[in-house]
């Protein structure tokens, strides 16, 4: 596989012009919503961007879909650099937004027709019944657009986005709202298309889906990049580990030892103890929790998650740009 990158982001900084002034004046003094973000996504990966609610992601995202002007830095799609050759940079790039967009009137069959037209995709070429197989829609090619579920609605969306046969798909929060069943089944869809070649970028703001779907991540917060590692690296940048232990009798107070980060009662004869990993192991603690007189009837751990990373990276205070 070419290793040049599905989509390269370099030092891109977005300056929203103050309030007052329009689309094309100096931003100076405006909001600052990207402070020169650098990130490489590789092809053939999931590759999740994730962040709190105004981070940025959505700048980024409208970014590659030509919908936001950056104020500088460059960026390239399938190689192709959004300045210099961006109708090629947006037939490389398929966008599936949050909102449901598209005229209820219209059958799906209508709606991917449609869309591969405004692509410049002529008729021979459409890929349009397809594309609703990819997304078992074919049964309802010929139904209402406005009589689909929602969850029919969402798969439809993607079609949509892969009409002109992008190498690339951008999901923004896709399962934003839906019930678990649904969520299931697109993430099920998108782990199809990947396995197909297709690299997916997502945003998400189920971690725990993140974490098992995305082979890399990067985590964007007040307008910075402050991670980029693969999944499992990510998840490992934690240093806390917890053991929960079930004792041999109730207890008034937790064991304490300077060596221990926290110690908390979580039941009657049940105590959760943290520790760092990079001080001391699991079989330590045991030793020490006996040493000061307890019986062990139990063991249990609660290993560190990306959502653990996520919120200590993201409660840091954020730099002044």
């Amino acid at each position: 596989m070419d290793q040049t990158p599905a989509i390269k982001i370099r030092d891109l900084v977005k300056r929203y012009a103050p309030a007052g002034k329009d689309a094309g004046a100096k931003a100076d003094g405006g909001k600052l919503a990207l402070a020169g973000v650098s990130f490489d996504v590789p092809q053939g990966q999931i590759f999740g961007l994730l962040g709190p609610n105004g981070a940025g992601k959505s700048t980024i995202i409208n970014t590659l879909a030509g919908l936001v002007m950056k104020t500088s830095g460059q960026v390239e799609i399938w190689g192709h650099d959004i300045d210099r050759a961006g109708r090629n940079a947006k037939a490389s790039i398929g966008i599936v937004p949050q909102e449901v967009v598209f005229d209820p009137f219209f059958t799906p069959f209508e709606v991917l027709d449609i869309q591969a037209g405004l692509y410049g995709v002529n008729k021979a070429a459409r890929r349009t019944m397809e594309l609703l197989r990819s997304v078992h829609l074919e049964d309802k090619a010929h139904a209402y657009a406005r009589s689909l579920s929602g969850g029919m609605k969402r798969r439809l969306l993607i079609a949509k986005a892969m009409v002109h046969s992008p190498p690339v798909l951008v999901l923004d929060e896709p399962t934003a709202g839906v019930d678990v069943e649904l969520r299931r089944l697109l993430w099920e869809l998108v782990a199809e298309l990947n396995a197909q070649g297709m690299t997916v970028v997502l945003t998400t703001h189920y971690l725990e889906e993140a974490e098992q779907l995305c082979d890399r991540i990067a985590i964007i917060n007040h307008g910075r990049l402050i991670a980029d590692k693969p999944t499992r690296e990510m998840v490992d940048m934690t240093r806390e580990k917890i053991v929960v232990l079930t004792l041999d009798r109730a207890i008034a107070a937790p064991p304490q030892h300077p060596m221990f980060l926290k110690s908390q009662i979580s039941g009657e004869n049940e105590v959760r103890i943290t520790y760092s990993k990079d001080r001391m192991n699991a079989g330590e603690v045991l030793g020490l929790v006996q040493g000061l007189g307890y019986g062990i009837i139990d063991v249990s751990t609660d290993e560190a998650d990306l959502e653990d990373v996520f919120v200590k990276l993201t409660s840091a205070a954020p730099v002044e740009g």
